[in-house]
């Protein structure tokens, strides 16, 4: 993807989230957080630190609008951190595979478990933190599954349009 291109979508899904997406709230605790697909639209890299310092401050930017004190900057670097390894596990790519890595051109199980492994541990992340009480586990756990199905669907059908658009 070109890096204007790229730079656009990220802006795009960012005031998306600020704008639109932290006003939606179903039943009054399910939340999508469609701005985890950074992690998936940014470009893979040998040098992983700069990708780290980018995760901070795209979710710092989120923090500074929804007034969340830190816990969407902590759970996307987490999240981030860990996309390596996942990506290593599910697909079984090395570093020399990073420059001619795309999902498009992997099968959509492989895309949907990686996806879905990291929208979960974002998901858990930021929902222990925001909740900070071990007594509503259940709670939590709910609220993660739902926020992040939602957050998947929101995903699936948008890359599924984009994809669309781009090929006919």
């Amino acid at each position: 993807m070109n890096k204007a291109i790229l730079f656009t979508w990220l802006v795009f899904i960012f005031l998306l989230q600020v704008f639109v997406l932290n006003n939606i709230n179903f039943f009054g605790y399910v939340n999508p957080y469609l701005y985890i697909s950074f992690l998936f639209l940014f470009p893979l890299n040998k040098n992983r630190y700069p990708f780290l310092g980018c995760c901070f401050f795209y979710g710092l930017g989120i923090d500074f609008f929804s007034d969340t004190g830190g816990i969407h900057a902590f759970s996307l670097l987490f999240a981030g951190y860990f996309r390596l390894m996942f990506l290593r596990i599910f697909f079984k790519k090395t570093q020399i595979d990073y420059l001619l890595f795309s999902f498009q051109k992997e099968s959509f199980g492989l895309v949907f478990n990686y996806v879905v492994t990291l929208t979960f541990i974002h998901h858990f992340i930021l929902i222990s933190l925001d909740n900070f009480n071990f007594q509503d586990m259940g709670s939590i756990f709910l609220n993660t599954f739902y926020s992040g199905s939602l957050t998947l669907i929101l995903y699936f059908l948008g890359s599924y349009l984009f994809r669309k658009k781009q090929i006919g």
